[in-house]
Protein backbone atom coordinates (compact mmCIF):
# COMPACT_ATOMS: atom_id res chain seq x y z
CA UNK A 1 0.00 0.00 0.00
CA UNK A 2 1.53 3.52 -0.88
CA UNK A 3 0.74 6.30 1.06
CA UNK A 4 1.72 9.20 -1.03
CA UNK A 5 5.55 8.53 -1.27
CA UNK A 6 5.65 6.30 1.55
CA UNK A 7 4.64 3.02 1.97
CA UNK A 8 3.21 1.29 4.88
CA UNK A 9 6.23 -0.69 5.85
CA UNK A 10 8.07 1.80 5.75
CA UNK A 11 6.12 3.80 8.56
CA UNK A 12 6.02 0.32 9.93
CA UNK A 13 9.45 0.75 10.50
CA UNK A 14 9.75 4.20 11.31
CA UNK A 15 7.64 3.58 14.00
CA UNK A 16 9.80 0.43 15.05
CA UNK A 17 12.77 2.43 15.12
CA UNK A 18 10.73 5.53 16.98
CA UNK A 19 9.88 2.93 19.69
CA UNK A 20 13.09 1.47 20.61
CA UNK A 21 14.60 5.06 20.13
CA UNK A 22 12.21 6.12 22.63
CA UNK A 23 12.75 3.26 25.26
CA UNK A 24 16.41 3.51 24.83
CA UNK A 25 16.35 7.17 26.01
CA UNK A 26 13.95 6.12 28.79
CA UNK A 27 16.23 3.95 29.85
CA UNK A 28 19.25 6.18 29.78
CA UNK A 29 17.45 8.91 31.61
CA UNK A 30 16.27 6.47 33.97
CA UNK A 31 20.38 5.61 34.68
CA UNK A 32 21.29 9.38 34.66
CA UNK A 33 18.65 9.31 37.10
CA UNK A 34 20.47 7.29 39.85
CA UNK A 35 23.73 8.49 38.85
CA UNK A 36 22.99 11.74 40.05
CA UNK A 37 22.61 13.12 43.79
CA UNK A 38 19.69 14.81 43.09
CA UNK A 39 16.53 13.81 41.94
CA UNK A 40 16.14 14.93 37.97
CA UNK A 41 12.62 15.31 37.92
CA UNK A 42 11.97 16.81 41.26
CA UNK A 43 14.51 19.60 40.36
CA UNK A 44 12.82 20.51 37.16
CA UNK A 45 9.86 20.80 38.46
CA UNK A 46 11.09 23.39 41.11
CA UNK A 47 12.49 25.04 38.27
CA UNK A 48 15.92 24.39 38.22
CA UNK A 49 16.97 25.20 34.87
CA UNK A 50 20.62 23.86 35.68
CA UNK A 51 19.16 20.52 35.73
CA UNK A 52 16.71 20.54 33.00
CA UNK A 53 19.91 21.61 30.57
CA UNK A 54 22.11 19.23 32.26
CA UNK A 55 19.11 17.10 30.90
CA UNK A 56 18.22 17.90 28.13
CA UNK A 57 20.93 17.72 26.79
CA UNK A 58 21.37 14.13 27.57
CA UNK A 59 18.25 13.34 25.68
CA UNK A 60 19.23 15.59 22.59
CA UNK A 61 23.00 13.55 23.05
CA UNK A 62 21.20 10.25 23.09
CA UNK A 63 18.71 10.93 20.33
CA UNK A 64 21.09 12.49 18.20
CA UNK A 65 23.29 9.36 18.77
CA UNK A 66 20.18 6.49 18.14
CA UNK A 67 19.82 9.05 14.77
CA UNK A 68 22.55 8.16 13.58
CA UNK A 69 23.30 4.34 14.02
CA UNK A 70 19.81 3.99 12.68
CA UNK A 71 20.47 5.97 9.59
CA UNK A 72 23.22 3.75 8.65
CA UNK A 73 22.24 0.80 10.01
CA UNK A 74 19.56 -2.12 9.34
CA UNK A 75 19.79 -4.68 11.39
CA UNK A 76 17.85 -3.96 15.01
CA UNK A 77 20.61 -6.13 16.81
CA UNK A 78 23.26 -2.85 15.37
CA UNK A 79 20.94 -0.31 16.14
CA UNK A 80 20.95 -2.12 19.64
CA UNK A 81 24.31 -2.60 20.19
CA UNK A 82 25.62 0.83 18.53
CA UNK A 83 22.60 2.66 20.45
CA UNK A 84 23.55 1.40 23.30
CA UNK A 85 27.58 1.80 23.47
CA UNK A 86 27.07 5.33 22.38
CA UNK A 87 25.22 5.72 25.63
CA UNK A 88 27.58 4.11 27.52
CA UNK A 89 30.36 6.57 26.21
CA UNK A 90 27.74 9.42 26.87
CA UNK A 91 27.48 8.32 30.44
CA UNK A 92 31.40 7.74 31.15
CA UNK A 93 32.27 11.44 29.72
CA UNK A 94 29.34 13.17 31.79
CA UNK A 95 31.67 11.07 34.16
CA UNK A 96 34.62 12.27 33.75
CA UNK A 97 33.38 15.33 33.74
CA UNK A 98 33.07 15.49 37.44
CA UNK A 99 36.35 13.41 37.56
CA UNK A 100 38.26 16.11 35.79
CA UNK A 101 37.29 19.47 37.52
CA UNK A 102 38.13 18.37 41.11
CA UNK A 103 37.95 22.02 41.58
CA UNK A 104 34.11 22.29 39.78
CA UNK A 105 31.74 19.64 41.65
CA UNK A 106 29.45 19.18 39.21
CA UNK A 107 26.46 17.83 40.23
CA UNK A 108 26.84 20.18 43.13
CA UNK A 109 26.33 23.20 41.10
CA UNK A 110 23.92 21.70 39.10
CA UNK A 111 21.65 20.59 41.91
CA UNK A 112 22.22 24.18 43.13
CA UNK A 113 20.96 25.71 39.71
CA UNK A 114 24.38 26.70 38.27
CA UNK A 115 22.86 27.41 34.90
CA UNK A 116 26.95 27.99 33.51
CA UNK A 117 27.34 24.63 34.68
CA UNK A 118 24.21 22.95 33.44
CA UNK A 119 24.82 24.57 30.13
CA UNK A 120 28.45 23.33 29.88
CA UNK A 121 27.10 19.79 30.60
CA UNK A 122 24.16 20.49 27.94
CA UNK A 123 26.96 21.34 25.42
CA UNK A 124 29.35 18.16 26.46
CA UNK A 125 26.71 15.72 25.98
CA UNK A 126 25.26 17.33 22.60
CA UNK A 127 29.56 17.65 21.33
CA UNK A 128 29.96 14.31 22.44
CA UNK A 129 27.33 12.72 20.71
CA UNK A 130 28.42 14.52 17.37
CA UNK A 131 32.05 12.47 17.75
CA UNK A 132 30.25 9.55 19.02
CA UNK A 133 27.98 9.03 16.20
CA UNK A 134 30.17 9.83 13.90
CA UNK A 135 32.81 7.25 15.00
CA UNK A 136 29.88 4.56 15.20
CA UNK A 137 28.74 4.68 11.06
CA UNK A 138 32.51 3.86 10.13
Amino acid sequence: MLLGNVTFNVMLESFGLYTIAGLMIVVGLAIFEVTTPYSNWREIQKGNIAVALATGGKVVGLANIFRVVESHHDRMVDILVGGGFGFFLLLVTYWLFEFLTPSLKVNEEIGRGNIAVGLLAFLLSIGVSLIVGAALVR
